[in-house]
């Protein structure tokens, strides 16, 4: 047995793990069906309707959350 280098066991993984939404080569396709039901939730337990449309990209969507994820943890 070898004394590998596992990824999954470092505290701080490879730099590149969080890319700027705007930076994705998939960021304008549709948001995904995680993306919709998570910004759903969100949107309604920070009482932000708004927060949420239908036709949202990826990235989009990804930047709504976390500006709703920041919220809810300044509201904490």
């Amino acid at each position: 047995m070898t004394d590998a280098h596992n990824p999954k066991t470092d505290a701080h993984p490879a730099g590149n793990t969080e890319k700027d939404p705007s930076d994705w080569v998939s960021g304008d396709d549709a948001m995904t069906g995680a993306q919709a039901s998570y910004l759903k939730t969100l949107s309604e337990e920070m009482d932000a309707p708004d927060a949420f449309e239908e036709r949202l990209t990826k990235a989009e969507a990804s930047r709504r959350i976390d500006e709703l994820k920041g919220r809810q943890n300044s509201k904490a």
